[in-house]
């Protein structure tokens, strides 16, 4: 039995999350654990890093718990030999170099910032004015990563609509860092990958079909 570790800092949305990975992991050989014992997220197979609230809470709140050092060592740190780690939201944000938010240092495994939406006075297509955060479904297009399809996306339409909840946005440093790409007043990457590491802007627990099926590829994915 492989296990998936979701991890338990204090800031996550862990009951959704687990939720969504235990469903597509039924009938399969995976144990989907919620943990905040280092032991068990250095032994697990893959990783699941959540994250919600403010970056210099999440980032405090890692630190504090005990649980940075065994997450980088799981992912690998900057090497390419860590295991499948699958950040979403603000445990996007983390995996960055810095946020505008705070500003905090993030986790540096991957280079970029975060960046806050500087959307006032612009108005979208239908005439409303751009709100900050933004929040509800929006598409979703798949970005070739390293010359290829990322294999997460197998199977979800290119244009597939997902659920945002964020006031500030990745930007990675290396155009081959970016997986997806969405639109609000700006493109911004609502996807990132690199080796091992995969991360989302957006929330597949809360995306219905598609974001179940990015959970389900997140195990059967051998990088």
């Amino acid at each position: 039995m492989k296990t998936v570790a979701i991890v338990d800092y204090g800031m996550g949305n862990l009951r959704s999350v687990s939720q969504a990975v235990q469903h597509v992991a039924k009938g399969l050989p995976w144990q989907v654990v919620v943990t905040s014992d280092a032991r068990v997220v250095r032994d697990a197979d893959r990783i699941v890093l959540p994250g919600q609230g403010a970056m210099p809470d999440c980032m405090r709140e890692l630190r504090d718990s005990g649980l940075q050092a065994p997450v980088l060592e799981a992912a690998g740190g900057q090497a390419r030999s860590g295991k499948p780690l699958f950040g979403v939201c603000v445990g996007m944000h983390m995996l960055l170099d810095r946020s505008e938010e705070g500003p905090t240092q993030g986790l540096g495994l991957i280079a970029g910032e975060v960046r806050r939406f500087q959307l006032a006075g612009q108005n979208q297509p239908d005439g409303s004015r751009y709100k900050v955060p933004h929040m509800g479904w929006n598409a979703v297009h798949p970005v070739a990563h390293d010359g290829r399809a990322h294999p997460l996306w197998a199977g979800v339409d290119d244009g597939a609509a997902f659920y945002f909840v964020h006031s500030f946005y990745a930007q990675p440093t290396a155009e081959r860092s970016i997986a997806g790409r969405s639109e609000y007043g700006v493109t911004f990457a609502s996807a990132i990958a690199r080796d091992t590491i995969f991360a989302t802007q957006f929330h597949p627990e809360k995306s219905a079909a598609a974001g179940l099926a990015l959970y389900r590829n997140f195990l059967d994915w051998n990088p």
